[in-house]
């Protein structure tokens, strides 16, 4: 009777594994959508980001109904917004061979001449949002700062982890 007893367990585990690894099987293959997007590659998180911006920034020109005269600086300024291309920062990354050859001195030179990249990039983009600044209709300046205003809510620029102060 023991051994009967042994062998139905024995099946039984036998059908729980099998059970739980075709699960496993069935999840591993599903399609990434929604919250398991981070399992993306990273063209695929960058082309749906690019998407995004897009969205947005077709949102953003259908609100201000911008004139014909103020489609130039309109584009000069969407220019001025996207982020450098893979071959333009190539040049910028280290592999962990050449980080570690730095001394200490290197890195943070290396550290500010980044910085100073990204600062000229950071005063093109306000060189580029102040010609379209000056070329929208003060109603039009009241529909732009409203929207910039809802974006400063994202993840960056706090909601997430701050402390309630009363």
């Amino acid at each position: 009777m023991n051994t009967v007893r042994k062998n139905i367990v024995i099946v039984l585990a036998a059908f729980g594994i099998a059970g739980a690894s075709l699960g496993v099987q069935a999840q591993t293959t599903a399609p990434l959508e929604g919250r398991h997007a981070h399992a993306m590659s990273k063209e695929q998180r960058e082309a749906k980001r690019a998407e995004m911006r897009a969205a947005r920034q077709a949102k953003l020109a259908e609100s201000l109904k911008l004139t014909p005269a103020q489609q130039p600086v309109w584009q000069a300024f969407v220019a001025s917004m996207t982020p450098p291309q893979k071959g333009e920062r190539a040049g910028q990354r280290l592999n962990k061979e050449q980080r570690t050859a730095l001394t200490a001195p290197q890195r943070l030179e290396r550290r500010i001449a980044l910085q100073k990249e990204r600062t000229a990039r950071m005063e093109a983009r306000l060189s580029a949002l102040n010609s379209l600044y000056a070329a929208l209709a003060p109603e039009q300046r009241k529909v732009f700062d409203e929207q910039q205003q809802h974006r400063r809510g994202g993840r960056h620029h706090g909601g997430h982890g701050k402390m309630m102060r009363g």
